[in-house]
């Protein structure tokens, strides 16, 4: 069968599903004048109504749940940070859908049996850790189960364990560079390849990360929501993310209108769920900014590719008239020497206008005049790159705090 007639058939069930179990998309869809009738392949998809984040804590705990709860098996949750926290149900089906899209997405990575895996996420509510972990134990590879923090543990696994890939987020990734630089650890590692996700990241830091710990560093997309990490993964071409099309629908939306944007166009990516029982999501906004990428990648697989992501919608900050995303921000830091890209940004209102301000590590000591002239040339690529003054603060290393998770790269300073 082909992929065009699994999705359409997978689609037609989702939709159904829906339909009979949840009614708050049940009412949307009347609200639109839609039935399940109306849904015959991927091409009548613009006809159903979007989901939301918003939709999804509205419903706590499990209030879309497509299945009967005995047929629930495990539950995971997103953090909770601005709320409660979205609840994530699955059935057995769902379970081994999951380490199925993992598998792939490991295989397309480079990862094989042969290799030994380090998963450097917290295990628990948390999608990252299972996901991978199950993934990669699918594909034959032997998995260290280190969890979050604890760097100096991680680093004698590594070197006692013979490491050979790691996933972690980016930022912590970095703060492993700095450790392995400090303890002079690079030529007794035998790392190859880090799959990295969580947040977005800049090819700067990718040079970074791939120069200091001697790996190929991929890029790793997924969601808790749609049904964890294992929806798009970069290959070692490194060209863009190769999404899972078997189980997933993406469409890239104007943020604002919702309008479907053409192939090459950047937008708001929007996923549908294709063979998730328990909570499947339809249109779901994952306000993640970026792009659909077409022709054949240099590793020779066809179909299109997701470039990685820019930013996301609400992580935009308009200072003055001006959008700015914290992405273009680190681009700017990664390309001046002697930053060790560990910032952060303080957005603050002092007369009612918003104003920025950027707080960066440098990579080691500077004596004050160096320390002044590195700030002022920091403050110009700035102003000159964003469209706005910006305010800058060269930091002593180590300054700031380090995260085994998300970094926190915006605060707002009263």
């Amino acid at each position: 069968m082909e992929i065009a007639e699994r999705q359409s058939r997978d689609l037609g069930r989702t939709v159904r599903a829906m339909w009979e179990k949840v009614p708050f998309y049940r009412s949307r869809m009347e609200d639109m004048g839609v039935s399940p009738e109306d849904i015959k392949s991927g091409e009548d998809l613009h006809k159903l109504p979007f989901m939301t984040k918003s939709d999804l804590r509205d419903a706590y705990p499990m209030g879309i749940l497509a299945c009967g709860t005995d047929d629930v098996v495990r539950i995971h949750a997103s953090s909770g940070t601005t709320g409660k926290p979205t609840v994530v149900p699955y059935t057995k089906n769902d379970i081994r859908t999951w380490e199925e899209c993992m598998e792939n997405c490991l295989r397309t990575a480079g990862v094989t049996r042969g290799d030994v895996f380090q998963v450097i996420l917290g295990y628990g509510l948390f999608t990252g850790a299972l996901g991978f972990h199950y993934g990669a134990e699918r594909l034959g590879a032997m998995v260290i189960p280190t969890g979050g923090g604890f760097t100096g543990r991680q680093l004698m696994l590594m070197e006692d364990l013979g490491t050979t890939v790691f996933t972690s987020t980016p930022s912590y990734a970095l703060h492993l560079c700095e450790e392995v630089r400090k303890n002079g650890l690079r030529k007794k590692l035998r790392l190859r390849l880090a799959i990295l996700g969580g947040e977005a990241w800049t090819e700067k830091m990718r040079d970074r990360i791939e120069s200091e710990l001697g790996v190929v560093a991929v890029d790793s997309y997924g969601l808790s929501e749609v049904i964890g990490p294992g929806v798009a993964m970069e290959c070692p071409e490194r060209a863009g993310l190769h999404p899972d099309w078997e189980h997933f629908i993406f469409e890239i939306v104007d943020p604002e209108t919702g309008r479907v944007l053409p192939e090459g166009e950047e937008g708001e990516l929007v996923i549908t769920s294709l063979t998730k029982e328990a909570m499947p999501v339809i249109r779901y906004r994952t306000r993640d900014l970026t792009r659909l990428i077409p022709g054949t990648c240099s590793c020779g697989r066809k179909g299109l590719r997701l470039e990685r992501i820019k930013g996301r919608c609400d992580d935009m900050l308009i200072i003055r008239g001006v959008n700015v995303f914290p992405s273009q921000v680190e681009a700017v830091l990664g390309g001046i020497e002697g930053l060790s890209l560990h910032y952060k940004i303080e957005v603050f209102q002092p007369d009612g206008l918003k104003e920025l301000k950027v707080l960066c590590e440098a990579e080691g000591w500077m004596d004050e005049l160096k320390r002044e002239e590195k700030e002022k040339e920091t403050a110009r690529k700035l102003h000159e790159n964003l469209g706005i003054r910006v305010g800058f603060t060269l930091l002593p290393p180590e300054a700031l705090e380090r995260s085994a998770g998300k970094a926190v790269r915006v605060t707002r300073v009263a």
